[in-house]
């Protein structure tokens, strides 16, 4: 299973992006093609330790929960919001989608140096917790097909 995340992760998911076209409309949600991917970029840089969150929810009890929903195969429903993340979209960073991309590589490489020499390392997710290597590729999993089901880049 984490073999072919990574698989994925590594090898298809930027490409799927650069079939992306930056007036794509997405199926759902305020964020454009370009705010996604510099979105992700942000994503990518809490999973490899760049940029730090705090947990917002302590509870151990939902934790649990939180985290139980990474161990299956449901994916993230529809317009999921987290307080991180600001309702509406934030203004383009870079000068175009390509540009963006661009930046994002690095940021996803650099999850797979960050956990090469230890993949018990733990790394906090604002709502998921503590995040080892494998939870870390589940967690990425979700977030990367959620947002390419948005531009409907994938079923």
């Amino acid at each position: 299973m984490i073999d072919s995340i990574v698989h994925f992760l590594k090898n298809e998911y930027v490409p799927l992006l650069h079939t992306l076209k930056s007036d794509q409309k997405p199926k759902w949600g305020k964020m454009d093609a370009q705010q996604m991917v510099e979105h992700m970029r942000d994503v990518f840089k809490v999973a490899n330790g760049k940029i730090a969150l705090t947990l917002l929810n302590a509870d151990p009890e939902r934790l649990a929960k939180t985290r139980a929903f990474l161990l299956t195969d449901q994916p993230f429903a529809e317009n999921t919001r987290i307080a991180v993340v600001p309702e509406e979209p934030r203004p383009h960073k870079y000068a175009g989608i390509a540009e963006a991309i661009a930046k994002l590589e690095p940021e996803i490489d650099d999850v797979f140096t960050t956990y090469a020499p230890d993949h018990s390392k733990l790394l906090m997710h604002p709502v998921f917790g503590e995040l080892d290597y494998e939870l870390q590729m589940r967690y990425l999993d979700k977030h990367v097909r959620h947002h390419l089901r948005q531009f409907e880049l994938v079923d």
